[in-house]
């Protein structure tokens, strides 16, 4: 038999006497693609970081071509053809895309004067290599994500790799990007490439890959071919538990004004007059397609697109949310899809982040009182379940699923009356997830918060919402019971908008 293109045997590895690895075997062969599943913390970063060269293992053996590797190092992983797309894309925002296509090839070749127009044939080629067109000259931070990840695509394959690593590469992608993306890994494998695809999302999963290793707690939990597992299975091997799917129940209360209320609300040029009610104790859900508008009608609501028309009523009684602070002295919040770069301040402590809309209240005689403030973090702390020894440690030490659990307890702190989810589990791993879901049901069912959950995960929407609102080019075109819908149906709605 052919020996595998990389293979770990026993591998261990610890970090200051915490174990990340625990006598791991995992191979991958040539032309496979390979899905490494679990949830944060599992040890799958440490996993793809030895493959890579990035860290040496305490124990055990890699393989590639069936040969056993002494020494690793990135260079040298490199080398053997392997790539590693990072979650961040690790590309240069300020370069164009020419240059970040182009400047390895440059530095490799150590030349002293850059050859624009060879820059340019370089990036073309690499780009009509996958079969997409990007503006040249467009620098990457003017990109969108799915746009910035091609580019690291186009620019890993430069490189000619046998094994491209991709980590969590669909976290902030809509389902027609998925999509696009998953015909570009089967385009890449057909060119003979292997793709280890790291991931915690079960039907992605499902979808790509034709084998699949689930690691938890640092040790194999299960692992075969893809054809073999479902959802259950996978839930089950990633977090030793089963979830059950569950829906969420709301009964309206009569005599009461509704909580929140648009009528004719647009915005030129985006959105469309918009008419609906949601009720304190809702769950309502937003989704459609990409520039749907279902973004822009939560920044219009949170006071950050002023220009908008039509009348906005809180408990029966006009509002003007023309800033940020009169939406939320009006009782609105907002939870954006990009917790890392639009939510939390993430060197600061967890107390700060919680407390960062509550300074106001916890102050007297014009001097904050931190006992105070402090007794009341640790109490949101404790509500929303957080998990982390020391309020004190900076945010950025949480897990996705506890950064989260911050943002949306910094929230309720200031006695939010409606809260807006963007994403709420974008890069959360599924026991997190089913968390996070059934805070949001019980916040919503105390009878005193409406809720409004905006996302591209189907389930998530019909699961965990009562109500389901449609979007469409800036228009709100359909409502559907949740109850009497399934994920499969809503996706077939979302298809027929396409």
């Amino acid at each position: 038999m052919t020996a595998p293109l990389i293979e770990l045997r026993d591998v261990s590895k610890s970090f200051g006497g915490v174990r990340a690895l625990a006598g791991v075997s995992f191979a991958i062969g040539r032309g496979e693609i390979h899905c490494l599943a679990g949830e944060n913390g599992s040890g799958k970063s440490t996993l793809i970081k030895i493959i890579a060269g990035v860290h040496r293992p305490d124990a055990g053996t890699l393989r590639i071509d069936g040969r056993a590797v002494a020494t690793l190092d990135p260079i040298t992983a490199i080398g053997h053809g392997v790539q590693v797309i990072y979650q961040d894309f690790s590309l240069f925002p300020a370069l164009t895309v020419a240059e970040n296509l182009a400047l390895p090839s440059e530095v490799r070749a150590r030349r002293r004067l850059v050859s624009w127009s060879g820059v340019r044939k370089l990036a073309r080629a690499a780009l009509a290599r996958l079969g997409v067109a990007i503006d040249l000259a467009a620098t990457v931070e003017t990109l969108t994500t799915a746009e910035r990840q091609l580019v690291a695509i186009a620019r890993a394959l430069m490189s000619a790799p046998r094994l491209l690593i991709m980590d969590e590469p669909t976290t902030a992608l809509t389902g027609r990007e998925v999509a696009r993306l998953f015909a570009i890994v089967r385009d890449i494998q057909a060119q003979g490439i292997a793709v280890l695809f790291v991931s915690h999302k079960l039907r992605e999963m499902l979808e790509i890959s034709e084998r699949i290793t689930v690691l938890r707690n640092g040790a194999v939990a299960a692992a075969g071919a893809a054809d073999g597992f479902d959802e259950v299975a996978l839930t089950r091997a990633m977090t030793g538990q089963d979830f059950a799917a569950q829906s969420y129940r709301w009964m309206p209360h009569a005599g009461r004004a509704a909580r929140l209320e648009l009528r004719g609300l647009a915005l030129p040029g985006v959105l469309a007059p918009i008419d609906t009610t949601v009720e304190a104790g809702e769950i309502v859900g937003i989704t459609g397609l990409l520039g749907s508008g279902r973004t822009d009608l939560a920044l219009t609501l949170f006071g950050m697109r002023p220009h908008y028309h039509g009348e906005i009523r809180i408990d029966g009684t006009p509002v003007a949310l023309r800033s940020v602070a009169a939406a939320i002295n009006a009782g609105l919040a907002y939870v954006p899809e990009d917790r890392l770069t639009e939510g939390l301040f993430l060197t600061q402590s967890i107390h700060r982040n919680l407390l960062a809309t509550s300074y106001d209240a916890m102050t007297r005689h014009f001097f904050i009182d931190f006992a105070r403030a402090r007794a009341a973090a640790d109490a949101m702390m404790a509500e929303m379940q957080i998990t982390t020894r020391n309020g004190d440690l900076p945010v950025a030490a949480l897990s996705g699923g506890n950064q989260q659990r911050v943002l949306i307890g910094r929230w309720l702190m200031g006695k939010a009356r409606i809260l807006i989810l963007n994403g709420p589990t974008v890069g959360v791993d599924v026991g997190s997830k089913a968390g996070i879901h059934e805070r949001i049901r019980e916040l919503a069912r105390e009878g005193d918060l409406a809720v409004l959950l905006i996302s591209d995960d189907l389930p998530e929407i019909v699961q965990t919402c009562n109500r389901v609102l449609v979007m469409h080019r800036g228009r709100l075109v359909e409502e559907c019971d949740a109850a009497a819908l399934t994920d499969t149906a809503l996706a077939e709605k979302l298809k027929a908008l396409a």
